[in-house]
């Protein structure tokens, strides 16, 4: 596919011949890896419905946040190679499963290789929508080649902090890259519903950090200026320190690296209540406040979710 033999899917622009073994940022090749598949309950409820969301998720990523909750697949590499056909079948068999949509997981590394795939399956009788579920770090030639196959656009928005954007991913362009994307999302796809089902438009996902409720605010207040009766925002407070040794987290913020190692404060959680009140955000999803669990996936196993949260139809650690 041309676009693996100069590889500028995201604002990296790594331009790297992936198709001839070249690895850019993302590490990965030309050819689609897979991790897991499955139904899964754990989205927002416009998305899941009595039958769940279809979840794929991809190996690699063009981020690579050290405090990842997938960092099996964006960092460790987990996945198996699967063919264009195979991966057109899994969509089509989460679709025969009863599932709701197609939730497409951290994909941007492998665009054209999925747009492939969804026209093949749209052809073989997919008519479920499609959600692209990605961190924002998008240009314009990876939307372009999304756009006529998305119905829903399910972003991050992770800061607006161009340094904190360096320290977090290695890389100043996020915020640029990603208010740009998601602008461009809300023009294309407006929300739409049937009944209580989102079937077009964009939910824009923030995690709030530990510690850093200034980048949560300044989000927020953007989201109200440009984004409000557009978009539906998502706000998750479900940080989890991944376990000690996995990342070299000294190195970002060291001075205030304390705050990496605990989950969001109960005073921290209501802070973020008041900050939707000030900028008169009163229409989306908020997670209730919990003390931190375990909840990370293992991508190891198939059963990578608790059972409650999902149902595995393929993973790469039992395929052969």
């Amino acid at each position: 596919m041309d676009q693996y033999h100069r590889c500028v899917l995201c604002n990296r622009s790594c331009g790297v011949n992936r198709s001839e073994g070249s690895r850019g940022f993302c590490e990965e090749g030309s050819t689609l890896r897979v991790a897991w598949a499955g139904i899964h309950r754990g989205e927002e409820p416009v998305l899941c419905g009595p039958g769940g969301s279809g979840t794929i998720f991809f190996t690699g990523c063009t981020l690579k946040c050290f405090f990842c909750q997938n960092y099996q697949l964006s960092r460790d590499g987990m996945g198996r190679e699967i063919t264009i056909e195979t991966f057109a079948s899994l969509c089509l068999r989460l679709q025969d499963a009863g599932v709701e949509n197609i939730n497409l997981v951290t994909g941007t590394q492998w665009i054209p290789s999925i747009v492939e795939g969804l026209s093949r399956a749209k052809d073989s009788g997919l008519r479920i929508p499609v959600l692209w579920n990605s961190s924002g770090f998008e240009n314009d030639l990876a939307l372009s080649l999304l756009e006529p196959l998305i119905d829903v656009y399910l972003p991050d928005l992770k800061t607006l902090d161009a340094d904190f954007s360096k320290e977090l991913f290695g890389t100043p362009r996020y915020p640029e890259t990603a208010t740009k994307a998601i602008l461009r999302m809300v023009e294309t796809r407006p929300p739409r519903f049937e009944e209580d089902r989102m079937v077009q438009g964009v939910i824009v996902r923030h995690l709030v950090l530990p510690g850093f409720l200034e980048n949560t605010r300044e989000v927020l207040k953007w989201f109200s200026r440009h984004l409000r009766y557009r978009a539906i925002l998502s706000l998750m407070f479900q940080y989890t320190p991944l376990p000690a040794g996995v990342f070299p987290q000294a190195k970002v913020r060291a001075s205030s690296s304390v705050e990496w190692g605990r989950g969001i404060s109960e005073a921290e959680y209501h802070s973020v209540l008041d900050y939707l009140e000030e900028f008169g955000i009163r229409d989306g999803f908020v997670q209730e406040y919990a003390p931190v669990e375990n909840l990370l996936p293992d991508f190891s196993r198939p059963d990578a979710f608790p059972k409650n949260l999902a149902t595995p139809l393929w993973s790469w650690a039992e395929s052969g």
